[in-house]
């Protein structure tokens, strides 16, 4: 099938080969996207097909990407596939987290479960499969954290070798353990995310190094399968929302292509709502969203927020996101450091647990039902992004009472649960249990 690359602004949409290494569209300087030219399927036929893949031992069928490979055909060899076998995350429903939200009912799609512990997975084999496809040897991008550890382990699988460029003292200690531990070239500099993606920009075009953050159009493609599997799980119905945190705006744009080709393929019959969630130190989009209006983007020049996964301020997909969120009558909303941190503890007293950024689709439902725009009977999906464990510090500040905001303000959590010092004296601990 045809692919092709073709510029996202309504006004230019020229098209150019999938072979070219570009970013924005060198007409009009827009985001492009990945496009197929005489696009006919099967729904039922291939529904039966994806399904029957999940029983075969090949990699292609175990890679819960790949396996949807008809809806993301952009490689003309999948020779060149890169896989760790992502995907194959799972659906938790949660009555705990639903009462908390406001909801009866409510299901976490989590990302977590990927070979990195993120979401960045999905995207991340496609981009390396392109980087292949293109016979690239360096690979690079700009990080709080999920991208590098997800580009520095399929890049090191694929033989290629990763540049990480992270902001210096902004980064989760178990998101930098891996970019380290999966052979990164790791450069920490003095900057915030946007200006350090200005940085790398330019030296991906002087040194030839393929640039894999979200304004790849290849990742976008890949964070597809997301959604695509999520309607494989609840066997081709949707939802009646899907609800994401907001940062640097690939997944939303990413979903919402996905629904919207599924829906005119004939996969699905409707559309889910989107809901993008923001931290309030770094809520550009929100704010945009309020008074959307073309060129009026302002980005957020110093984000701040403990959700390091979400602490970008000038996000690079929002032009996209904000044609998803129209197109799917959705929302976005923004909340506190304590409303994330007290949604993350919830979520982990249902035996789920996330990282701080993925706790802000329950912080935000919870907003969102309290004000009537999700009703309580609400079909609801919720994307949590990132594994527990990718920032366990965080996760001990806040039961121990250290948690604080970065003006040094305390986030103080009305669930934590501090540990217990005792003497090894089991009258003792048989007294404390008893109480």
């Amino acid at each position: 099938m045809p692919a092709h690359l073709v510029c996202f602004e309504k006004a230019c949409r020229k098209r150019y080969p999938v072979t070219e290494v570009i970013y924005n569209c060198p007409s009009c300087g827009g985001l492009l996207e990945v496009a197929y030219s005489e696009w006919t399927l099967d729904p039922e036929r291939l529904k039966r097909v994806f399904r029957e893949r999940r029983m075969s031992n090949a990699p292609l069928e175990q890679s819960g990407v790949w396996r949807y490979r008809e809806l993301i055909p952009f490689l003309d060899d999948f020779g060149n596939v890169v896989t760790l076998r992502e995907g194959n995350t799972p659906l938790l429903e949660s009555p705990k987290a639903a009462a908390y939200g406001g909801l009866k009912n409510i299901a976490f799609k989590h990302q977590g479960f990927n070979p990195t512990g993120s979401f960045k997975d999905n995207g991340m084999t496609c981009g390396a499969s392109q980087a292949i496809r293109l016979g690239m040897r360096r690979v690079a991008c700009v990080s709080t954290g999920n991208t590098s550890a997800s580009m520095s382990a399929y890049a090191s699988a694929a033989g290629l070798q990763p540049i990480v460029f992270v902001p210096h003292g902004n980064i989760a200690l178990g998101k930098l353990a891996q970019a380290l531990e999966y052979g990164a070239l790791t450069l920490q500099v003095e900057a915030n995310f946007d200006q350090i993606l200005a940085l790398v920009r330019t030296l991906a075009e002087r040194l030839g190094i393929y640039l894999l953050n979200s304004i790849n159009p290849f990742r976008i493609e890949g964070q597809k399968s997301i959604a695509i599997e999520m309607m494989d799980q609840r066997d081709w119905r949707p939802p009646d929302w899907v609800v994401l945190p907001g940062g640097n705006l690939g997944n939303v744009s990413a979903l919402g292509k996905a629904f919207r080709e599924l829906r005119d393929l004939g996969f699905i019959p409707r559309l889910p709502r989107l809901a993008v969630i923001q931290a309030e130190g770094a809520a550009p989009f929100y704010r945009f969203m309020k008074a959307p209006r073309p060129g009026g983007f302002e980005p957020e020049r110093r984000p701040e927020t403990l959700a390091t996964a979400i602490r970008i301020g000038a996000p690079v997909s929002w032009p996209k996101a904000w044609h998803e969120i129209e197109q799917s009558n959705g929302v976005v909303e923004q909340v506190s450091e304590e409303e994330i941190a007290d949604a993350k503890a919830q979520i982990g007293r249902a035996g789920i647990g996330c990282e701080p950024a993925s706790a802000a689709t329950l912080a935000g439902i919870r907003k969102l039902t309290a004000a009537g725009v999700i009703d309580q009977e609400a079909d609801v999906v919720a994307v949590l992004t990132g594994n527990l464990l990718k920032d366990p510090d965080y996760v001990h500040r806040y039961h121990t009472g250290q948690l604080k905001a970065a003006d040094g303000r305390p986030v103080r959590g009305r669930f934590a649960n501090k540990p217990v010092v005792v003497a090894n004296d089991p009258d003792r601990i048989v007294e404390l249990l008893s109480e």
